[in-house]
């Protein structure tokens, strides 16, 4: 593991304990099933400001995969190419607007369909890697 790899794990892990409720087993839940998806996955932790000083966590492959933001009321899941990934168990509920981003929305108490997410894990790497092909 690169250093600035191990220290954006670490700023990961430190966020997650920052969270102080149940928004931080859910993203550690989520970030566990990413990385079961993908092996060979990245961890950064980019966008970092005053405003947000520990950044936003962001899992990639051959590109971005997705990012993990946290709010109020929500942990979001956006795929920076969520268009061309197929999601047959309609995980997306957010950003449908958009013409290349797909989020996911997970509420206090949700529970994700463990299997369709990390196929849409696997399918987001599966884009980004077409996308390195060309």
């Amino acid at each position: 593991m690169a250093a600035n790899e191990e220290s954006a794990s670490q700023l990961i892990d430190e966020k997650i304990a920052s969270l102080g409720d149940w928004r931080g087993p859910t993203l550690r839940h989520l970030r566990k099933l990413i990385h079961e998806a993908d092996p060979d996955v990245v961890e950064e932790v980019k966008w970092r400001k005053p405003a947000n000083p520990s950044g936003v966590p962001v899992w990639s492959h051959a590109g971005i995969i997705c990012t993990g933001e946290t709010y109020k009321d929500k942990v979001k899941l956006t795929f920076a190419n969520g268009t061309a990934v197929d999601d047959p168990a309609k995980l997306f509920n957010s950003s449908l607007e958009g013409n290349t981003r797909r989020a996911i929305d997970v509420f206090e108490g949700e529970k994700i369909d463990e299997k369709a997410f990390k196929e849409l894990v696997r399918g987001a790497v599966a884009v980004n890697l077409a996308k390195k092909a060309k």
